[in-house]
């Protein structure tokens, strides 16, 4: 079963917590909703402004994907609150080094998540919009960033058993214990699609005390759509 499940959702009241914090008895729907709007909100500004600036996404690549290095986004909704935390794996990407520039960006994003939030007056209405931004230590040992990393290989046709190397190998530089990827489609071209696998390490998807890190990717190429799905055992 442990091989079948969402390893994140099977983890969930032992080593994963929710992402949403809020209670809602009628509009539950409504709710939902609204914290897809604010995801799909905050990865596109993200995903904007870093396609316009010409860092490099941790010394690799130029970032150019749907994430923009966002590992997760934690919502909390409160009466007259919503609060959003945002991990980010690199933050020269998303803030420059200067203060002042680091609140226009949040404050950009906060412009924009209320100007979404507008029309929603039933769950949005004299509530205060908070947001924080908070850099992860070792990036690599998110599976969202590893698969980023993935699909920019893929689109410029690199060598599918070159990417897995390299991943293993900036996987193994953040200290974690075990990586499962899977790559699915047609790979380099092929009429017929397949899958390709490989491992490093431990992955114990059956074991509920183990802290398992997954994360599913859809990258579209001139091949047509591949999906990447990374097990990190940390």
């Amino acid at each position: 079963m442990g091989n079948k499940i969402n390893p994140l959702g099977f983890r969930l009241g032992f080593t994963q917590n929710h992402r949403s914090f809020w209670f809602e008895e009628r509009d539950y729907s409504e709710d939902l909703r609204e914290d897809e709007k604010i995801h799909n909100c905050i990865r596109n500004y993200v995903r904007h402004i870093n396609i316009k600036a010409s860092s490099n996404y941790g010394g690799i690549t130029r970032i150019d994907s749907n994430y923009g290095g966002i590992t997760r986004i934690d919502i909390m909704k409160k009466s007259e609150l919503i609060q959003i935390n945002i991990c980010i794996g690199f933050t020269d990407l998303f803030i420059k080094k200067q203060e002042q520039k680091k609140e226009k960006k949040i404050k950009q994003l906060r412009d924009e998540v209320e100007n979404m939030l507008v029309p929603n007056i039933i769950n949005s209405v004299d509530r205060k919009l908070l947001i924080s931004i908070e850099k992860v230590d070792k990036p690599y040992r998110e599976p969202n960033i590893l698969a980023e990393y993935i699909a920019l290989q893929l689109k410029e046709r690199v060598q599918i058993k070159k990417i897995m190397r390299k991943v293993f190998e900036l996987a193994e530089e953040a200290d974690v214990k075990g990586i499962k990827i899977q790559i699915k489609g047609r790979l380099n071209g092929i009429e017929r699609a397949r899958k390709q696998s490989a491992m490093q390490g431990r992955v114990p998807l059956q074991t509920l005390r183990a802290k398992i890190d997954y994360c599913y990717y859809a990258v579209q190429t001139v091949y047509g759509v591949l999906g990447i799905k990374i097990w990190i055992f940390v």
